[in-house]
C-alpha cells in the first residue's frame, strides 16, 4: 500500500518540485515537449529529462503568478464566483429533494427519482444543447448564470443524500412529530444534524468536480476575463515559466478542503453506498 500511494503521489510532488525550478531549466527539461513535429521530422532525440528536484530553488514562478500576472488572481475569483453559488445552490436542493424522495409518501414518488435520475445518467453532450438554449431564453447566456443554473439544479447531489437519508430510522421522524414538529422542523433539527457527513462529502465532490470544469464556461462563456482558472490552465501548454506553479496553486483549494474535511467526507461516502 506504500508503493502504490508514493505511486499516487509521484505526479504532485513532481510538481511541487518543478514548481521551484527557474524558468531557462525547465526549457531544458521540458523545451522538447513543444518541438515534438519538428524533432520528430529530423529524427532527433525526444526524450523528456524528467527531474524530480531543482538544481537551484528559486520562487520566480509564484512571483510572475502572483504578482506580474493580475490575471491569473482575476480568474481564480472567478472560479469561486462559479463554484460556490453552485456549491451552496445544489447543497440546498438536494437537501430538500433528497428529503422528499426519502421520507415523504406521494403518488408517483419512486418514478419521479428514476425519471430525475436519468438526467444523472446523461453524458453532458446530449444536455448541452438544452442548457444552451434554456440559458438564451432567460437571458443569461455568456454570463456566469448559464453556468451557475445547470449546476444548482444537477441531480448527483439529490441522488447522494437520498441514499445516506435512507438509512436513518423513520422513528426518528415519529417522535418529533409526536412533539408537534412538522416537516420544516423536521428537516432543520432531525435530519440536516444526521447527515452531516453526507453533506461534507458532497461539499468536496462538488467543489472538485466543478473546480476542474471547462466544458460548459468554454461554451457558456464568450468573455476570456470571465472565465475560470481552468480554462487559463487548459491553455498554458509550453508556458514551463508558470505552469507548475499554477498547477501547484490550483490544487491548493482542493487539497485544503479534503484535509479539512476529510473524516466526514470518508464517512459520508461510505454511509451514502456510493463506490469508488
Amino acid at each position: 500500500m506504500g508503493m502504490i500511494g508514493l505511486l499516487l503521489l509521484s505526479p504532485i510532488v513532481i510538481t511541487f518540485t518543478n514548481s521551484l525550478m527557474s524558468k531557462q531549466e525547465l526549457n531544458i527539461n521540458y523545451g522538447v515537449i513543444g518541438k515534438l513535429t519538428e524533432v520528430t521530422s529530423t529524427g532527433a532525440d525526444t526524450f523528456v529529462n524528467l527531474k524530480w528536484l531543482p538544481d537551484k530553488v528559486t520562487l520566480a514562478q509564484y512571483g510572475e503568478l502572483l504578482v506580474y500576472s493580475p490575471n491569473y488572481l482575476l480568474l481564480f475569483w472567478n472560479s469561486a464566483g462559479l463554484v460556490v453559488p453552485i456549491i451552496l445552490g445544489q447543497t440546498v436542493v438536494a437537501a430538500l429533494a433528497a428529503y422528499a424522495f426519502a421520507k415523504l409518501n406521494f403518488r408517483g414518488r419512486d418514478s419521479l427519482f428514476l425519471v430525475y435520475l436519468l438526467t444523472m445518467l446523461m453524458p453532458f453532450q446530449v444536455t448541452l444543447v438544452p442548457n444552451y438554449i434554456m440559458a438564451d431564453k432567460l437571458g443569461l447566456l455568456h454570463t456566469s448564470g448559464a453556468v451557475i443554473l445547470p449546476g444548482i439544479f444537477a441531480a448527483f447531489g439529490v441522488f447522494m443524500l437520498r441514499q445516506f437519508m435512507l438509512h436513518i430510522p423513520y422513528a426518528y421522524i415519529e417522535a418529533a412529530k409526536i412533539d408537534g414538529a412538522g416537516h420544516l422542523r423536521i428537516f432543520l433539527t432531525v435530519i440536516l444534524p444526521m447527515v452531516k457527513p453526507g453533506l461534507a462529502a458532497l461539499v468536496v465532490l462538488l467543489f472538485v468536480d466543478y473546480w476542474n470544469m471547462v466544458e460548459q464556461p468554454l461554451i457558456f462563456i464568450n468573455d476570456p476575463f470571465k472565465q475560470p482558472l481552468s480554462v487559463f490552465l487548459s491553455r498554458l501548454s509550453g508556458e514551463w515559466d508558470t505552469v507548475f506553479a499554477a498547477s501547484m496553486l490550483y490544487m491548493a483549494p482542493m487539497v485544503l478542503l479534503f484535509l479539512y474535511a476529510e473524516t466526514y467526507f470518508i464517512e459520508g461516502v461510505q454511509l451514502s453506498g456510493i463506490k469508488g
